[in-house]
C-alpha cells in the first residue's frame, strides 16, 4: 500500500530510538494533522532531532511506529516516503544557481522545463527572492541561502516537511524575521511540517502546536498560547523562561494577593493549599509614578529593591529583589533613572504569570 493512502497526516506512536545502550527517544507519541505545523521543542540532546530523523526514515525505530495517513512506514525507504528535509545547513549545490537549486527536486521527478520554471518563480516570490533565479549561491547571504533551501524543500510539494533547526545558524534578528516568513510560507502552501528547535520564541511563531521534550521524553503538547498560559510542570515552565516560582499559601500577604489577582480564574488551577505561581521575566512592571502622599503604595502593588539596571531596546530591565519571590527581572518604560538600592513599586503583568499544580 502506498504511504499516500488514507487521510489524517502524521501519527508517531510510542516511538523509541536507541544508540547502543543509550535511549535517545523514550516512548514518544505525537501527531501532526494535514496542514498543521508541530514544533519539537527542547534543549540540545533531548532527542528531538533523533525523533525527526526516525520520522524521515534516517534512523531506525527501536519500538513503536511512524504512520502517515494510517499507513505504517516501517520498511519504507527515505526516498519513497514523500517527505521533504531541511537542515541547519541548507546543503545547497554550489555549482547550480538559485533556480537550479530550487528546481532540483522537480527535475529529479521529471517535471517539464516550463512547469518547473513556473514553480521555481512562484516559490522564489513566496520566500522573498523574486528575480534571484540566475544568482550564484556564493553571492547570497546566510539568510538568503536558507530562503533558497526552504523554496527547494517546498518545490516538490512534500506530504510532510521535516525541518531540523533550520534557523539556528543565523543571528537573532535574522532568525526572528525568517521565523515569521517560514510560518507564512508553510501556511501559503498548506504544508504539514515537523519543526525542530531549541528556541521557544521560534517555536511559538512557527508552530500551530508545540511538543516540549526533555531527556528523550515528551512533557507536554499544546498550542503556543495555551502552553505559555498553562505549562504542565515546573520543568516545562523553566524551559519556557519562567524564572521564579512562588508558593501562594506561603508567600507574604501582599505578594500572594497580587499574584492571585493576576491569575484570576486560573488561581483555581493553583489550589490555595500548595499552589504555585510561575513568574516569567517581566512579570513585575515598575509603577512610574511616585508613591502616594504618606508613602503608601498603589493598590495591588508590591515593593521591590533594585539590584541592577540595564537598558535594552527601548526599555529598562531591573533586577529587583521581592520578598517571597527572590530576585526577578522587572520591566520599566524608557531609560529611567533608577539606581541599585532604590525602592520601587511593582504591579503584576497577568500575561507573564502562570498557575502550576502543587505537584
Amino acid at each position: 500500500m502506498s504511504p499516500r493512502a488514507g487521510s489524517g497526516g502524521l501519527d508517531v506512536r510510542d516511538v523509541s530510538v536507541t544508540y547502543g545502550s543509550t535511549v535517545a527517544v523514550d516512548h514518544v507519541s505525537v501527531a501532526a494533522r494535514v496542514g498543521e505545523v508541530v514544533a519539537l521543542l527542547g534543549p540540545s540532546g533531548c532527542g528531538k532531532s533523533s525523533l525527526l530523523r526516525a520520522v524521515g526514515g534516517l534512523e531506525p525505530v527501536a519500538a513503536g511506529s511512524v504512520e502517515w495517513n494510517g499507513v505504517d512506514l516501517a520498511g519504507v525507504p527515505v526516498h519513497r516516503r514523500g517527505f521533504g528535509l531541511m537542515f541547519q545547513e541548507g546543503q545547497l549545490f554550489p555549482h547550480r544557481d538559485v533556480a537550479g537549486n530550487v528546481g532540483f527536486g522537480l527535475q529529479m521527478a521529471h517535471v517539464g522545463p516550463a512547469d518547473r520554471a513556473r514553480r521555481v518563480d512562484e516559490l522564489l516570490e513566496l520566500v522573498g527572492l523574486a528575480g534571484y533565479g540566475r544568482r550564484a549561491i556564493a553571492t547570497l547571504s546566510g539568510g538568503e541561502q536558507q530562503r533558497v533551501s526552504l523554496a527547494r524543500s517546498l518545490a516538490p510539494s512534500p506530504q510532510l516537511l521535516l525541518l531540523d533547526e533550520p534557523l539556528s545558524a543565523l543571528d537573532r534578528s535574522l532568525r526572528e524575521r525568517l521565523a515569521s516568513d517560514l510560518r507564512a510560507a508553510l501556511l501559503a502552501t498548506g504544508t504539514t511540517a515537523l519543526f525542530v528547535t531549541h528556541d521557544h520564541d521560534e517555536a511559538f511563531v512557527v508552530a500551530d502546536r508545540v511538543a516540549v521534550m526533555a531527556a528523550g521524553r515528551l512533557l507536554q503538547v499544546a498550542a503556543p498560547a495555551d502552553l505559555w498560559r498553562a505549562p504542565g510542570s515546573r520543568q516545562v515552565a523553566e524551559f519556557l523562561g519562567y524564572e521564579a516560582f512562588v508558593s501562594l499559601d506561603a508567600a507574604p500577604p501582599l505578594l500572594a494577593s497580587a499574584l492571585r489577582g493576576a491569575l484570576g480564574p486560573r488561581s483555581a488551577d493553583a489550589p490555595r493549599e500548595g499552589g504555585v505561581a510561575a513568574l516569567a521575566e517581566g512579570a513585575f512592571v515598575v509603577v512610574p509614578a511616585a508613591r502616594l502622599p504618606g508613602g503608601s503604595m498603589p493598590d495591588g502593588a508590591v515593593p521591590g529593591r533594585v539590584r541592577t539596571v540595564a537598558f535594552r531596546r527601548g526599555r529598562t530591565e531591573l533586577a529587583v529583589a521581592v520578598d517571597g519571590a527572590g530576585t526577578l527581572t522587572a520591566l520599566a518604560p524608557g531609560a529611567g533613572s533608577w539606581r541599585p538600592g532604590d525602592l520601587v513599586d511593582l504591579v503584576v503583568d497577568a500575561q507573564r504569570v502562570a498557575a502550576l499544580p502543587a505537584s
